[in-house]
């Protein structure tokens, strides 16, 4: 079987991500000066789709109020996430792999 057909077919909208490195033991402000590639994820209404060899993340959903209305871990096995069908509205959406905090926002 080829690559292109092993290929995960997704469906829905990118998420985009900021990246920050977060360390509270680390007082030098310093980090890492390596890119890291933020996680490939798609959303439909209240999946998400993680695109297959990524790394385990922690999952949060916040209000508008940056209250924690959902969370989760994501392993690396896992290709979807569904969310809870009470979640509607906008969110913001923060996957922490380590010290690095990926967010973007979702409409749901």
């Amino acid at each position: 079987m080829s690559l292109a057909c092993q290929a995960q077919h997704v469906i829905g909208t990118r998420i985009f991500w900021s990246v920050a490195y977060t360390d509270p033991t680390d007082l030098s402000n310093e980090h890492p000066r390596g890119p890291v590639a933020p996680p490939v994820v798609y959303q439909e209404d209240n999946t998400l789709t993680f695109v297959a060899d990524h790394s385990e993340y922690v999952l949060y959903i916040k209000d508008e109020d940056e209250e924690v209305v959902y969370s989760t871990v994501v392993t690396s096995v896992e290709t979807e996430v569904t969310l809870p069908s009470y979640l509607s509205g906008t969110y913001e959406i923060e996957l922490v792999m380590g010290n690095w905090l990926f967010t973007g926002w979702i409409d749901l």
